[in-house]
């Protein structure tokens, strides 16, 4: 199973289609606090997250209570944490079943502290430098997502819905590529 780690997200909608996605993928949503809106039953409804109760979701307060209830104290090789910052691409580094893959909040990206401690863990989602600057972590985290469930074939994400998200995303008409 593919762990998706959001921290401190901001936007519930992001949150929502980020679930979504790991409803479908098979993949455990991991959200690290300060959460900027409410998991209350009334506000999950608003949001249309109908979904909800079908999503493997854990919640934390903080960065060390996720890493202590996580079991990831000395098995920090098990993240792969997202950020523009890398050098190294997720596509150039090898994934296992298990292993999770962090995003930051939509305003700020990760801590910096985050990734100074863990600077041999990060990772980019290669895009042109003028989307760097107004991509949102929706895609951002579905990206990976997906390539690497597809890559890995892990044992929650069903062959045939991997291809079909992955060819979903990649293989539907684009407009904007078309002559004119």
């Amino acid at each position: 199973m593919l762990n998706i780690v959001l921290v401190a997200p901001e936007i519930p909608a992001n949150t929502g289609n980020i679930g979504r996605t790991c409803v479908v993928t098979g993949s455990r949503l991991h959200l690290v606090g300060p959460l900027g809106f409410s998991l209350d039953e009334r506000s999950l409804r608003r949001a249309g997250l109908g979904y909800w109760e079908s999503l493997d979701v854990a919640v934390y307060a903080d960065w060390d209570e996720f890493v202590e209830k996580s079991g990831l104290a000395g098995a920090e090789a098990r993240l792969h944490l997202l950020t523009k910052k890398a050098r190294r691409t997720y596509a150039e580094a090898t994934y296992r079943d298990g292993d999770f893959l962090v995003f930051g909040c939509e305003s700020v990206g990760l801590p910096e502290a985050l990734l100074a401690d863990h600077a041999d863990r990060c990772e980019r989602i290669p895009m042109l430098p003028a989307a760097a600057s107004s991509s949102t972590v929706l895609p951002s985290a579905s990206t990976p997502q997906t390539s690497v469930a597809k890559r890995a074939n892990f044992s929650g994400a069903p062959p045939i819905m991997c291809r079909y998200i992955v060819g979903w995303m990649t293989a539907r008409p684009k407009p904007w590529l078309q002559s004119v």
